[in-house]
């Protein structure tokens, strides 16, 4: 079957949508190979699709995950978990919000399944469902806010979770950030400085703003508050 590298020539026109081919996808991959088969590697499509580029590199790293933690669905569950966290999309058109995280889910799950066989659960696929569900995100990534029914901008900022397993355990920890925190951290940061020096040091403005909120729970109840 062909690939299909546009939906119709209206989404062309209104949104330049094209999509990437398999074959561009992984020889684009692999000028970062060992990137792609970090675990914990952090990757941003800003123009997701349906997830083209973000399904190729959360295969590689499920297939790294299973190759280092098949015997223990313990350590599979959180280690796909944190491969999953790892990648983030943004896309204007709600349906492909959808497609993308349907898609990577199910990647994710028939990994889950062939790697944990019996030992699969609920719990756990709600955990993944909810990730992707922060992760893949409807907005514009160049004024980097969300976007309404009509794809015009809004006034909420386009907003990122950082997620680890800091203590090695069963608790997965959540971080919070403004998209436009990450991308202009560092003039933010350069700015600061030059406000330190401005005011000596000790009147200097806070840290208030580099992340929104924090939170942790057992993985396995990932989303069940919000």
């Amino acid at each position: 079957m062909p690939e299909i590298q546009i939906k119709s020539k209206q989404r062309v026109a209104d949104h330049g949508e094209v999509f990437t081919s398999e074959r561009e996808v992984k020889a684009m991959c692999d000028l970062v190979k060992q990137e792609t088969e970090r675990i914990d590697s952090r990757f941003l499509e800003p123009a997701c699709g349906d997830g083209n580029f973000l399904a190729e590199i959360i295969t590689r790293k499920l297939e790294v995950v299973t190759k280092k933690y098949k015997k223990s669905a313990y350590d599979w569950e959180r280690y796909s978990l944190l491969a999953l966290g790892s990648i983030y999309g943004v896309d204007i058109l709600a349906d492909n919000c959808v497609a993308c995280q349907e898609r990577l889910f199910g990647i994710w799950d028939k990994a889950y399944k062939a790697a944990c066989k019996k030992e699969c659960n609920e719990e756990t696929r709600n955990a993944a469902r909810f990730i992707l569900s922060l992760n893949i995100v409807r907005g514009n990534a160049l004024s980097l806010r969300c976007v309404d029914e009509n794809q015009e901008d809004t006034d909420e900022p386009i907003v990122f979770s950082e997620w680890s397993f800091p203590r090695n355990d069963a608790f997965i920890y959540r971080k919070d950030y403004t998209f436009d925190e990450l991308v202009n951290a560092d003039e933010k940061r350069e700015q600061k400085d030059e406000q330190m020096s401005f005011f000596g040091g000790d009147e200097a403005p806070g840290d208030e703003g580099r992340f929104i909120s924090e939170y942790k729970c057992h993985y396995r109840r990932l989303g069940e508050n919000g």
